[in-house]
């Protein structure tokens, strides 16, 4: 996101153009698909109880921080026209912007999924691949964000709740065969690059196939680094991902302007490094800083906004960021 805003900013590509490039079968679809793998855990909870830990948490989020966005993006708007600021609000309640989408979506397959728990898994998971299929194929087309998100993400998702127990037995496997997982990697880096640089990924048959591909690969990178002490940085990153997503827009922008105001001239790779790693680290430290404070409620929710109480709700619990080593196995507890 950093890399392609910046260099469409300033007009000019560099060599990180390709690698995001090449991430793009799979950058997306390896979010849904982890995003579903506990899911099964949850799924036949009371409809109370799982709309708070499964829609709720999403649409308080959403709702949160799509007024904070707002307000900082259109801040003249909301000055000058408070009533066309808030016809947008709420037309954004339905229809996802800005970098927000995702957590909409969630909410959204959430929902869908539990009314669907009954369907027999094949017949969602065909529905589901033609739907991504005929996206890609341009048999459907629309120019509603979710809809067109449901349609390319929803298989992902789906995929990784009902498929759970055998993405955990592959997590285990690769950590038990680091050499060929490493093998596996390179093969499967060859064989994605090739398609993304001809152009195959867009294929409505093959995009879905090289989506999974690259959840798969993403799972081994994650078992492999699961054995190391010195990746806790990232396992903590990872734990607390919701506050990288929801903050990195605001550093994201003022570093952008800044750099374009300043150094307009540097190498875009260099400054989208740069920036990156600011708009990951200081939402990480700003989420430190207000913990236990007032403005806690900005990464979790009150407790008013809750429909069950908070401890047999308590999805929101952060891991230790010592650094110890990590079994690949689902952590207890986990939602």
């Amino acid at each position: 996101y950093v890399v392609v805003g910046y260099g469409e900013d300033v007009h000019r590509e560099s060599w990180l153009h390709p690698f995001v490039n090449f991430a793009q079968p799979f950058r997306m679809p390896d979010f849904f698909l982890i995003s579903g793998l506990f899911l099964s855990r949850t799924i036949d909870a009371p409809w109370r109880q799982y709309l708070d830990r499964k829609v709720l948490h999403f649409v308080y989020f959403y709702v949160l921080w799509l007024a904070i966005q707002l307000a900082i993006i259109e801040v003249e708007l909301l000055i000058t026209q408070p009533i066309s600021w808030i016809a947008k609000f709420a037309y954004a309640l339905i229809e996802p912007i800005n970098t927000l989408w995702f957590v909409h979506m969630l909410a959204v397959f959430y929902v869908v999924t539990r009314l669907l728990r009954r369907v027999p898994v094949a017949v969602v998971l065909l529905a589901a691949v033609a739907l991504h299929t005929a996206l890609f194929a341009g048999d459907i087309t629309s120019d509603l964000v979710v809809i067109k998100e449901f349609m390319r993400r929803y298989v992902f998702f789906f995929t990784g709740y009902v498929a759970a127990p055998w993405i955990f037995d592959f997590a285990r496997a690769v950590a038990r065969e680091p050499r060929r997982a490493m093998l596996g990697l390179a093969a499967w880096a060859i064989v994605n690059g090739v398609m993304v640089a001809t152009g195959l990924h867009f294929w409505p048959v093959l995009s879905p196939l090289l989506g999974f591909a690259g959840a798969a690969a993403i799972v081994t990178v994650g078992s492999l680094l699961a054995q190391r002490d010195w990746a806790w940085p990232l396992r903590y990153a990872g734990v607390n991902s919701i506050v990288v997503y929801l903050t990195f827009f605001f550093p994201r922008g003022v570093l952008s302007r800044l750099a374009i105001a300043t150094v307009p001239n540097w190498d875009v790779a260099l400054v989208s490094l740069i920036i990156t790693a600011c708009a990951v680290i200081t939402p990480l430290l700003f989420h430190r800083m207000i913990r236990n404070t007032a403005l806690g409620f900005l990464y979790e929710r009150p407790a008013a906004l809750r429909l069950v109480p908070a401890k047999a709700n308590d999805s929101n619990k952060e891991w230790s960021i010592t650094p110890t080593r990590r079994c690949v196995s689902p952590p207890a507890g986990s939602a």
